[in-house]
């Protein structure tokens, strides 16, 4: 057995994989034996799966996987779709590829990196897959958080707003729902130096077949260059976020049409 700080979470993995394993469906006695569990947390936990549908008991009660499982394994196939195609299409887009492009989903307040196009210039910030910072202040996160209502958002944060990583950052609520308002009508981002000094980035969001932003795309330049390469790279990074996003099952019209 392995040995966490979180016992009882080893415990339910056991769990889980010794049903997952069996080619029998199990009953509670049986788990608690073959595993030398006490009875009676293996009871609580199964009750446990079972409110959250992990799990489900038959009329016989034995346990076998339940529904919730999918749920998870879609938002995992989902999020490595969009990797992939991500990988897959950035390829067509010469203007793209000089530059690093960036790929993160939305995660609790966060953005985490999931892949990255690096380019030849040195930016002094690690896009590694993983990384995690704050959403308020990444072009991408931004993008993202335009699409959810500021009752959202701050419910993210439980109203208490992230300390700013540079001088540039955005302070408080008031002034990222402004910036908010500006990504709502142009479909574009901004992190004029929030993450590190004299780092530019641009983003916007990727939407799946029922709308919702389950991505978001971001290219980042020295300061030097930005205003003179801005307007074009924007162009080019909706243009590839909206065929990620039709390869995804986005209907732009069908959308509409709900409201």
């Amino acid at each position: 057995m392995s040995a966490t700080a979180v016992p009882a979470l080893d415990k339910t993995f056991q769990i889980l994989d010794l049903i997952t394993d069996s080619s029998q469906p199990l009953t509670a006695a049986h788990i608690a034996k073959e595993l030398g569990l006490p009875r009676s947390s293996t009871h609580n936990i199964l009750q446990s799966l079972l409110t959250k549908h992990v799990i489900y008991k038959d009329p016989e009660s034995r346990f076998h996987l339940g529904s919730y499982l999918m749920y998870w394994a879609g938002r995992y196939e989902q999020q490595q779709g969009v990797v992939q195609l991500f990988k897959d299409l950035i390829v067509q887009y010469p203007v793209l590829l000089q530059h690093t492009v960036t790929l993160s989903k939305l995660d609790l307040g966060e953005v985490v990196f999931l892949a990255c196009h690096e380019s030849t210039e040195p930016l002094g910030f690690t896009f590694r897959a993983g990384v995690r910072v704050p959403a308020v202040f990444s072009a991408t996160g931004k993008a993202m958080l335009s699409t959810l209502s500021m009752d959202s958002i701050k419910s993210l944060y439980k109203e208490r707003f992230p300390t700013p990583m540079t001088q540039h950052g955005v302070k408080n609520f008031a002034d990222l729902s402004t910036e908010l308002m500006t990504i709502q009508e142009s479909r574009v981002s901004l992190d004029d130096g929030q993450l590190r000094d004299g780092m530019y980035c641009l983003g916007t969001y990727i939407r799946n077949a029922s709308g919702n932003a389950v991505a978001g795309m971001a290219v980042s330049f020295l300061q030097g260059e930005y205003e003179a390469k801005r307007a074009e790279v924007s162009a080019v990074l909706i243009e590839l976020a909206e065929q990620i996003e039709q390869c995804l099952g986005f209907n732009p019209n069908a959308i509409k049409q709900q409201y």
